[in-house]
C-alpha cells in the first residue's frame, strides 16, 4: 500500500508527459510553426519534400537530400530544430544522425 501511494505521489508531482518527454515533442498546437515553415526549413537544408506528417508530436519530413538519398527528418514543431535525420542507402539500410552526435 505504501509503495502504491509513493508511486501515485510521484505521478502527481511529475505528470506522464514529463516522464515520457524523450519519446516525442509535446508542445501545445497553438505554439506550432506552420507546415509552410517546415517546407522552407527543408529547402534551406537542400531537401526535397515528399511528405510531411506528425509522429509522436513532432513533424516528420519524408523526402530526399541534395544528393538524392532518401531521408526522414524529425523536427521540433515549435522551434523547428532538427532532432534527427535518417539517411536511406541503396542497400536498404538506414543511418541515423542526431544533433551533436555522429552515426549510431
Amino acid at each position: 500500500m505504501k509503495k502504491t501511494l509513493t508511486i501515485l505521489g510521484f505521478l502527481t508531482v511529475f505528470p506522464a508527459n514529463v516522464v515520457l518527454a524523450d519519446d516525442g515533442c509535446f508542445v501545445p498546437m497553438a505554439d506550432w510553426q506552420p507546415r509552410d515553415a517546415v517546407v522552407r526549413l527543408a529547402e534551406r537544408n537542400g531537401w526535397t519534400v515528399r511528405r510531411i506528417k506528425i509522429d509522436d508530436g513532432c513533424y516528420e519530413i519524408d523526402g530526399r537530400d541534395a544528393e538524392g538519398r532518401r531521408i526522414e527528418a524529425r523536427v521540433h514543431p515549435a522551434t523547428l530544430q532538427v532532432i534527427a535525420v535518417e539517411h536511406g542507402h541503396d542497400d536498404g539500410r538506414q543511418r541515423r544522425n542526431r544533433e551533436g552526435g555522429g552515426d549510431d
